[in-house]
């Protein structure tokens, strides 16, 4: 019976507000038929009612690639984009929706916001640091493959793929990194000398949003949706003489497995995080009587390994090992970088000296290197 399939359960089950049954029953339905793009656009309005925004851009982008022309999916992710407070997304989506149905009312409502909340924050360009989905790539291609009725009908697709084009030419002004904490994500923007008047850093329910404007330079803006939400009443940011520090705060004690969000990242995997029991310290079980204090143990170790007297080579070794382990980021890069460029005739901790040049081969007085060949 047609009421038995999936799909047909889940618009059952939207309809009585049971948003997330409606998900797990259209999840069913796109696996039995993956190709089906109405599924995840479907998908993608479960997904806004349960404020899963991040998930509802996937499944329109996904709908979009499936079917381009198919415009409910473009108002999904405006919807969704805007609520993620990506409004210039946000509002390309909807003026390429609203040029496929131009008498739904509900595309020029929300474009309406997205020119209200744009004008609010500033005015700022299309972030380009859209994750490159298979769906930013279709839209570009709409215009091709395509019979548009007029010329105005597809200036919106054209004007968005050559959008998309002008974004992928950029490259970032200045270099990121980030670790991670179970509690937070650290994201390292390489840059000397900022004026911290100059830095303006805002946080969403799952964005970052950095703008460095210093006057006679082009602006660098870094927008990425994040791998998972964050808090953003506890992120912080703090501008340094040598870079940008950004501090979010994890929603879940997750493992990130990329800084940013992608439909194709591996489900991340939880952190054990000790409870207020097991912080304590753990004595290890013993089947005789009187139990070895395995505590005392460990320190008593670390006592006569600290005290060993080494000669040669392993002094040597634990000479540098102990630089390199009280050092900071820019030494220890510098030791990397001078020792194999050097083919390890050189060691720098200085990264300013060493950062910019290739380090050539300087062996001791008296000897040469050679170079083996295998």
């Amino acid at each position: 019976m047609a009421t038995d399939h999936p799909a047909e359960k889940a618009k059952e089950a939207f309809v009585d507000d049971n948003f997330q049954l409606a998900v797990d029953l259209y999840t069913q339905a796109i696996n039995l038929n993956p190709k089906n793009a109405d599924l995840f656009a479907d998908r993608a309005q479960a997904n806004i009612k349960l404020n899963y925004f991040t998930e509802a851009v996937g499944d329109a982008n996904k709908a979009i690639e499936l079917d381009p022309s198919m415009a409910k999916a473009y108002l999904r992710k405006g919807t969704a984009c805007l609520s993620l407070e990506e409004y210039h997304t946000a509002k390309a989506a909807l003026e390429t929706g609203v040029s496929l149905a131009q008498n739904d009312s509900r595309f020029t409502k929300l474009i309406k916001e997205c020119d209200q909340r744009i004008a609010g924050r500033g005015t700022r360009p299309l972030t380009s640091n859209i994750p490159p989905t298979a769906a930013h790539a279709s839209i570009g291609s709409q215009a091709v493959g395509k019979n548009f009725a007029s010329e105005e009908e597809a200036r919106p697709v054209l004007n968005e793929s050559h959008q998309m084009k002008e974004m992928a030419s950029v490259k970032p002004k200045y270099r990121h990194a980030y670790y991670q904490t179970p509690e937070e994500v650290v994201v390292t923007i390489f840059a000397k000398g900022l004026p911290a008047e100059n830095v303006a850093v805002e946080f969403g329910e799952q964005t970052m949003s950095v703008n460095i404007d210093i006057p006679g330079e082009n602006g660098f803006h870094f927008q990425p949706r994040l791998f998972r939400k964050i808090v953003p009443g506890k992120c912080r940011y703090e501008v340094l003489s040598t870079k940008l520090e950004i501090r979010l705060a994890k929603s879940e004690a997750i493992n990130w497995t990329s800084l940013e969000y992608s439909m194709e990242v591996a489900v991340p995997q939880k952190i054990n995080v000790p409870s207020a029991l097991g912080s304590q310290k753990l004595r290890y079980p013993s089947s005789k009587a009187r139990t070895t204090d395995w505590d005392k143990l460990e320190a008593q170790v670390k006592k006569e390994e600290k005290e060993e007297k080494l000669d040669g080579d392993a002094s040597l070794n634990r000479f540098f090992g102990d630089i390199y382990k009280n050092s900071d980021e820019d030494m220890r890069r510098a030791m990397i970088k001078s020792f194999v460029e050097s083919n390890g005739t050189v060691l720098s901790t200085n990264w300013e000296d060493v950062g910019s040049k290739k380090v050539e081969d300087s062996p001791p007085d008296g000897m040469e290197l050679k170079k083996w060949e295998y």
